[in-house]
């Protein structure tokens, strides 16, 4: 289906700084002279608009020209006006192709029950694609596993010497063909070879079961959850607007003798919604 190009719509609200952009008769909008600037003023209308439903997700904004006669201002600065926007990962735009409404729907991952050892049978696979798949969406991932030395955060979490060989298993994790998490596991090397983790592709039943099975069980964790900028490299494989950060989420898990595994994910800080489910959850579920 063709990307649909939208009107701004204007309904007369006042600025941030109180004083409401004034509709001509031939669909110009006069903006008001206040401390506010005008590509501030410009901002503000478009982003009422998608925040309120009237510029749609996927939907093109008016071009350059376009805003230009709409709001009687220069070129730089409906652009100044547009990079705000694009700043705060409401638009995105591609060369000759306009400024799109960015998709900001959210998924939600289950962190306390995705990697269970003990989740439900009818999660036969990934548990990610179980998730993915109940909220109505498309998953997809490629795959890639390396031997690297420890870093020094890793090698503190698995408590191995810095620079020793762990194996590391990267899953990088789509919705409807759209980038939307990295996944880094660490394993110490000797439990890798143990549990068959040295192979060139993904384990479906999970490694959380694998290593139960080798009796290597996870009883506790300890988990570290933080936002960032993210590097160059992680805004290029995300696909992330100028201005969105990534929500790093950090699991060390442990058997009753020692750390078996470290797992950071990486998520799109726009469209990702990490949930916890702790205690007894009858009155959610209802089942005893």
């Amino acid at each position: 289906m063709p990307d649909q190009q939208v009107t701004v719509p204007h309904r007369g609200g006042p600025t941030d700084d109180g004083d409401p952009p004034t509709l001509g008769g031939d669909g110009t909008v006069s903006l008001k002279p206040s401390g506010t600037p005008l590509y501030r003023q410009i901002a503000d209308e478009l982003r009422r608009a998608i925040y309120q439903g009237e510029l749609k997700p996927g939907s093109q904004l008016p071009s350059e020209r376009e805003l230009i006669e709409r709001y009687g201002v220069s070129r730089n600065t409906i652009r100044l006006a547009l990079g705000i926007l694009a700043n705060e990962g409401l638009v995105h735009s591609g060369r000759g192709q306009g400024s799109f409404v960015r998709d900001r729907a959210m998924l939600t991952y289950h962190a306390s029950r995705a990697e269970a050892a003990d989740r439900p049978d009818d999660w036969r696979t990934d548990a990610y694609h179980t998730e993915v798949r109940q909220q109505g969406r498309e998953p997809s991932t490629t795959f890639e596993m390396r031997v690297d030395p420890a870093s020094v955060d890793v090698a503190q979490r698995l408590d191995v010497a810095e620079g020793d060989a762990v194996v590391v298993r990267r899953i990088m994790r789509y919705v409807d063909g759209e980038p939307w998490n990295i996944q880094d596991s660490f394993y110490p090397m000797e439990i890798s070879q143990e549990c068959g983790f040295l192979v060139p592709h993904d384990i479906p039943r999970g490694t959380v079961r694998v290593m139960a099975e080798h009796g290597y069980v996870e009883v506790g964790y300890v988990d570290e959850i933080t936002t960032r900028m993210p590097a160059p490299e992680e805004a290029r494989v995300l696909s992330l607007g100028a201005g969105t950060p990534v929500l790093v989420y950090v699991r060390t898990c442990y058997t009753k003798d020692r750390p078996v595994r470290v797992t950071q994910t990486t998520f799109a800080g726009d469209r990702n919604r990490l949930v916890y489910e702790l205690g007894q959850l009858e009155a959610v579920y209802g089942r005893p």
